[in-house]
């Protein structure tokens, strides 16, 4: 193309260039468009001019692709696409849409909730860039707190500070488990606390050095760990005992993997979480952020009645 010069290629061309393909013909796609036959068709002979080759093999009564053609519709249909999604971007952000959302959330939260949410979200902001951080107790309000995630799900015993928005979500409860094989599965009844000084205690701890104290530690022997995944496969290998969230627990113990234990230092249900969203005071949510929060309480009362 010369320099300064206008491409001659307009987006009408390549959407009836693929109207005619799914419409199955000249005809049809001007039925489908509202324009008259000899339009469509004076349009694919422009841009085949255009292009500098043929696209169309007329021969037959049915015009046909040639293969050029078919290169050429799935560069044009790529085209289309990333126009009607930068429709969509302009129209959201004349709406106030926000362009990007960032969310961290506490690593209790249900993944399976967080995937449901996720998914919602894709479908109702298609254009807008998603970030997601998963971290543990006091992390999470520190990213919101910072500026690092616009939106938080943290436990509610880490988000005091007042300068925190709080929307209170459906609770997560922690049970005492064990390794089928550990010696602590073959007790009957409740578990004394004398017991338990005899096996390790796993223990989830803050990343930071300033952060809260370990939580629930009845054992004088432990083992502490930076993330969920590794306290669950730690405790399933039968190297100690510890909480974990129902939800991350349930498979194992309906497979006999996990037994859940009943201490008598801890009450069956005094264990449980509370999470709460949270965003910053000072900081004015768009309607992506609205409806992932929203999202978010929804599918998390969901697993939680589950």
């Amino acid at each position: 193309m010369v320099p300064g010069v206008l491409d001659p290629i307009t987006l009408d061309q390549l959407r009836m260039l693929a109207t005619v393909v799914d419409a199955g013909s000249f005809s049809a796609a001007a039925r489908r468009l509202g324009r008259v036959q000899s339009a469509v068709s004076t349009a694919m002979m422009n841009l085949e001019a255009q292009l500098g080759i043929t696209l169309w093999d007329r021969r037959e009564r049915r015009a046909t692709l040639l293969p050029e053609g078919k290169a050429v519709l799935g560069v044009a249909r790529r085209v289309l696409a990333e126009v009607d999604a930068l429709r969509r971007v302009a129209s959201g952000l004349a709406e106030g849409v926000e362009a990007a959302v960032s969310l961290c959330v506490d690593a209790v939260f249900p993944q399976a909730a967080l995937v449901a949410a996720c998914r919602g979200f894709a479908k109702a902001y298609p254009s807008v860039e998603l970030r997601v951080d998963v971290q543990t107790m006091s992390a999470v309000a520190e990213r919101v707190l910072d500026g690092a995630a616009t939106l938080g799900v943290a436990m509610s015993a880490f988000a005091q500070a007042a300068i925190l928005e709080r929307r209170a979500l459906a609770p997560i409860r922690m049970v005492p488990v064990v390794a089928a094989r550990h010696p602590l599965a073959q007790h009957k009844g409740r578990v004394p606390h004398a017991r338990l000084a005899d096996h390790v205690q796993i223990v989830l701890s803050e990343r930071a050095q300033q952060g809260m104290p370990d939580q629930g530690v009845l054992s004088t022997r432990t083992w502490r760990v930076l993330d969920l995944s590794t306290k669950r496969e730690l405790l399933r290998a039968g190297l100690g005992w510890g909480n974990l969230p129902l939800h991350m627990a349930r498979a194992d113990l309906g497979r006999g993997r996990l037994v859940r234990l009943h201490l008598e230092g801890w009450a069956d249900d005094e264990h449980t979480l509370h999470l709460v969203a949270v965003h910053r005071r000072d900081a004015t949510l768009g309607p992506a952020h609205r409806w992932l929060a929203d999202r978010l309480a929804a599918v998390c009362a969901i697993e939680a009645k589950a």
